[in-house]
């Protein structure tokens, strides 16, 4: 007797509609997508009991005649693709031809359709996948297709759908993705005969994005464009300040295709690296163009997920975007006024100029701090190790022993008989520097005064944190790293696991002015310090390191690793809260955040300065209506 045999066609369409149908939201996406290929400027989809009675979609495509009607009901009948070649070039959004016949299989089916040239339409009903009526039928051209008593006949996948409401909050989601990347065409949901939700045709793409992801954010939104032939991106993504617990704010689309990639949401990820805090997600609304031929939509019947054949370049396109553009939107960089207003958001963020190199300037000495205003470290070791800055970038003069200036001369410095013409132009003013200094409070935060009316207050940890973590970044990417001999090298015993680790970290930490040996065993010892860390609790840091290693996971990129032990670094030797500073500290390090990339956030992605406008401050005391 045999024991393999063929499936009954029932059955195996029901195997493979748990593939394609996960729940109702699933039938609404097949659906809508089908509608969208048809060339639909208007899909109108009716829910009742969260999708479990009745999934209405009603289009007004390009319809199809009988025979097509009854073709579209077998499995792996398609126009999507004809050959071979076709499959791996896809350019519509569904192809597989399984959506359809895997839905009737599962449900009461309705289908009614009619092209703009026929005189009459075509009704066919189906249940659990066999086909029980044709008839002719006057339609509107289009098609309209009803799902009734989803799962009716598989109980066993009926039981696991949710709530009523939970069900069609996935439905709401779905369509609201495709009404993002479909901002010409009109959407509407209807739940239980009330409408939940419209989206009427947007000339203005944000507009849209405004009516799905909400007003507050379409003023955080920036424009994204970048890439190449490759790998085209464009779309917006909010300030940082606008992150949110969970995922829900991020939508990717892949020509046309609304997709949850890990590679594209760790691009995306990469992009905002330093400007989020751990936990958070931000809100992202990112299109990204690739050739047909160059990505594969076939991996999974939901179609969710996909494979581009240049991964690494496509994830390089994605974090160089959305980096510039956070970038070039960062309130204290300066950016070149517009010679002419451009209407395509698009066409601004391509056209943008590059982050702006500022102009050597010379920086005025100042008087030295006693010893009790020093509560952190100088940036930079004084004497022959220290290492050339970037001429681009100003920096403090290093003072030697008996005060002069070691670095500038006394011609470097403005001369009483300069003209005023020397003087910088107010572009080029810096954003810190040129900020009125009012005081510290709870020695915890800087206050200051913008030349805009605007009052400006600086997390002092968060700032000096940022500072020592270019400095020490920028060191290692001149392989000039400043580092202090040790008096005494101090040992540390570390666990088996942690030694194995640290083992690992040796060689890069070398290049950061950490010089670390083994000594035997889990033993290590450590003969220098970056000049810019405080040797005293040495030990405490390198256990740090161990731990933020162990963390982010050995076998990560280096990059990541060695980003995250910097972090440990700058964190361990910040200045801390309720530490008081004096003008001449305070003034030094507004200076420094002027040089920093990134001086909005802290490593960890925690703001460094918060700005209250003079027009909300005279709302607090109602001095204004």
């Amino acid at each position: 007797m045999l024991k393999i045999r063929i499936l009954p066609e029932i059955l195996s369409n029901k195997i493979a509609a748990g593939e394609v149908v996960e729940r109702p939201a699933s039938v609404v996406k097949e659906l809508v997508e089908n509608a969208i290929d048809a060339g639909s400027s208007r899909i109108m989809v009716e829910v009742e009991n969260g999708g479990r009675k009745l999934i209405r979609v009603s289009d007004n495509g390009h319809g199809m005649g009988r025979d097509d009607a009854l073709l579209c009901l077998e499995r792996y009948a398609t126009s999507k693709i004809a050959k071979d070649p076709d499959l791996f070039a896809i350019s519509t959004l569904g192809f597989r031809g399984e959506a359809l016949p895997s839905i009737a299989a599962v449900s009461r089916f309705t289908l009614i359709t009619r092209t703009s040239d026929s005189d009459v339409g075509t009704r066919i009903e189906v249940a659990g996948g066999r086909i029980n009526t044709v008839t002719d039928e006057g339609a509107p051209a289009g098609t309209m297709i009803g799902v009734a008593n989803l799962f009716y006949n598989t109980p066993a996948r009926r039981k696991f759908l949710k709530s009523i409401e939970t069900e069609m909050g996935h439905i709401a989601d779905t369509i609201a993705s495709m009404a993002l990347c479909r901002s010409s065409v009109q959407f509407r949901l209807s739940h239980n005969g009330r409408v939940v939700k419209s989206w009427a045709p947007a000339a203005d793409p944000t507009d849209r994005v405004a009516d799905v992801l909400g007003g507050a954010v379409k003023k955080a939104l920036h424009p994204v464009a970048g890439g190449d032939a490759a790998a085209e991106v464009s779309g917006w993504v909010a300030e940082p300040r606008m992150s949110r617990s969970t995922a829900r704010g991020i939508y990717l689309f892949v020509n046309g295709r609304w997709v949850k990639d890990r590679v594209l949401q760790h691009a995306l990820f990469a992009g905002y690296a330093g400007r989020l805090m751990k936990g958070q997600y931000p809100v992202a609304v990112l299109f990204l163009r690739v050739p047909f031929d160059q990505v594969d939509v076939n991996v999974h019947p939901t179609k969710h997920e996909i494979r581009f054949a240049r991964q690494k370049r496509v994830h390089d396109a994605v974090r160089e975007a959305v980096a510039e553009a956070l970038r070039q939107t960062d309130p204290t960089r300066w950016h070149p006024p517009q010679t002419a207003a451009v209407s395509n958001p698009r066409t601004v963020a391509t056209v943008a100029d590059r982050p702006i190199s500022y102009e050597k300037r010379p920086i005025p000495r100042m008087p030295e701090a006693s010893t009790e205003d020093r509560p952190f470290p100088a940036p930079a070791a004084p004497g022959p190790a220290t290492p050339a800055l970037d001429s681009t970038r100003p920096h403090q003069p290093v003072q030697t022993a008996d005060g002069d200036n070691a670095e500038q001369s006394a011609a470097s410095r403005p001369s009483p008989a300069d003209p005023p013409a020397r003087q910088a132009p107010l572009w080029k003013r810096r954003f810190f520097s040129d900020l009125h200094l009012i005081g510290q409070y709870k020695g915890t935060y800087i206050i200051c005064e913008s030349g805009d009316d605007g009052l400006i207050l600086i997390d002092q940890h968060a700032a000096h944190e940022r500072i020592v973590f270019e400095q020490l970044k920028r060191q290692a990417a001149e392989q000039r790293p400043t580092a202090q001999r040790l008096l005494l090298p101090e040992t540390i015993d570390l666990g088996f696991r942690e030694a194995q680790i640290l083992a690992t970290l040796v060689p890069q930490l070398d290049r950061y002015g950490l010089e670390i040996e083994p000594f035997g065993g889990n033993t290590f010892v450590v003969k220098a310090m970056p000049t810019q860390l405080d040797s005293g609790k040495i030990s405490t840091l390198v256990t740090q390191l161990v731990e933020k290693t162990a963390e982010i996971g050995v076998r990560a990129d280096t990059d990541a690793i060695m980003d995250g032990c910097l972090m440990v670094m700058a964190c361990h030797n910040a200045i801390r809260a309720h530490q008081r500073l004096s003008e001449v500290q305070i003034k030094a390090m507004l200076e420094q955040l002027d040089d920093c990339d990134n001086p909005s956030h802290c490593p960890h992605g925690r703001p460094i300065w918060i700005r209250w406008e003079l027009k909300d401050l005279e709302k607090q005391f109602q001095r204004i209506v």
